[in-house]
């Protein structure tokens, strides 16, 4: 071979492996659904999918972890990949016996956490972080697929979980997780969705059953569905909740983690806006009165609006309380949740995330009676000119204001 052809040949094959690359590099950019389908696919993670008939929104769905969404793309595998993700814990590959905290879109967990009824806690324990539990049904056990398709993928499970008091719950969990198509966005919220759009949406319905042979009663505690949702947090992401103004005490909780500093939440005209960084850990709760089922989440440098929204229950219904320690009342508990991760004093964070949660009430079953709690997710991602119409139209609220309140 002569001399040029050889450098023609070495040419081609340097440009071809550097094509390659990109081409591979750009198929696994963090950040994106595809690289934590890869991440999870190199820890012998196994998910399902659900996928919308263009292939723009996915939901990834982990039977091993109760069911869980772990995360979604409204653009397929290159797009934004909206769950947190604990990528440390996950590499770390071990069991933790208290807590696996791998992160996920939508988990299905059970409450309350703390009080007299908590099911975190043994009985006499003191409730400290030392003595806080995870139920392994709600934390390392896998659940059973009972049917799926394209569209849509019903787990099952039977379990019995023991309360800090002393009593026993047998239940059987049935989630379903759907996936939302925009004609079925658009009808639920009265709003329009432009074809520039990026949208992916889900909900799920989530029913424990009383298989036990005693009824579940506010004396002995009681159990509520407990959702809770992990994104990724940015230093330009507001979440903000809508509360109702004629109803009577409290807007908000928020001493969870001690008082949230003034410069971080914000309560007006019927809004309530908590600033997410991931840099200060804090957590709110709003309470059934004032609670009006929805919440969402703005993230203005990438234009990501989130909406959180569940059923609220018609009729006078009793909320569990997840407070650690003596509680004054185990059911004056909360509807909404908000948190934002951060450094803890010795300086160590799990994420950082931060998550919005939705509760059922607390479920008095009779023998054989059900409780089903559901909720949906969706992500729109476009420009502000586009989601600010949808943000008035669903919440009533300025989507400027919104954006600027924190920054």
């Amino acid at each position: 071979m002569k001399f040029g052809n050889m450098k023609n040949m070495l040419l081609w094959v340097a440009v071809t492996a550097v094509a390659a690359s990109c081409s591979s590099e750009k198929e696994v950019k963090m950040g994106t659904y595809a690289y934590d389908a890869q991440f999870l696919k190199e820890h012998g993670v196994e998910y399902k999918e659900l996928v919308s008939a263009d292939g723009n929104a996915k939901v990834m769905v982990i039977p091993a972890w109760q069911g869980r969404v772990m995360t979604t793309s409204a653009s397929g595998d290159e797009g934004d990949s909206y769950g947190w993700i604990n990528y440390r814990f996950i590499n770390e590959g071990r069991v933790n016996p208290q807590f696996n905290p791998v992160g996920g879109e939508e988990r299905f967990w059970l409450g309350p956490e703390g009080g007299p009824f908590s099911l975190y806690f043994k009985e006499g324990a003191e409730q400290v972080y030392d003595n806080w539990l995870v139920p392994p049904v709600i934390d390392t056990e896998a659940y059973d697929v009972k049917a799926e398709s394209k569209s849509s993928i019903r787990f099952v499970k039977d379990t019995e979980v023991k309360n800090a008091s002393g009593t026993t719950f047998h239940i059987n969990i049935d989630r379903t997780v759907s996936l939302m198509d925009n004609a079925e966005v658009a009808a639920t919220y009265g709003i329009e969705l432009g074809g520039s759009m990026k949208v992916v949406a889900y909900k799920s319905d989530n029913k424990i059953t009383n298989t036990g042979s005693e009824a579940w009663t506010k004396d002995k505690g009681l159990v509520s569905v407990w959702m809770l949702s992990h994104f990724n947090p940015t230093p330009t992401t507001t979440v903000f909740i809508p509360y109702n103004q004629e109803a009577e005490g409290r807007i908000v909780n928020d001493e969870y983690f001690g008082k949230i500093p003034a410069d971080r939440l914000v309560t007006e005209n019927g809004m309530l806006y908590f600033k997410i960084d991931g840099k200060w850990r804090s957590k709110l709760g709003m309470p059934a009165g004032r609670a009006m089922g929805i919440c969402g989440s703005y993230d203005s440098s990438k234009g990501v609006l989130t909406i959180l929204s569940c059923q609220l229950p018609e009729g006078q219904v009793s909320y569990v309380n997840g407070q650690w320690g003596p509680q004054d009342d185990p059911f004056a508990g909360d509807v909404i949740n908000a948190y934002n991760d951060g450094p803890l004093e010795d300086g160590s964070i799990m994420g950082p995330f931060y998550e919005i949660e939705t509760s059922s009430p607390g479920a008095e079953l009779a023998p054989g009676a059900s409780l089903v709690h559901s909720q949906q997710v969706v992500h729109i991602q476009g420009s502000e000119a586009e989601l600010a119409p949808i943000v008035k139209k669903i919440f009533g609220a300025d989507l400027e204001v919104i954006k600027n309140k924190f920054q």
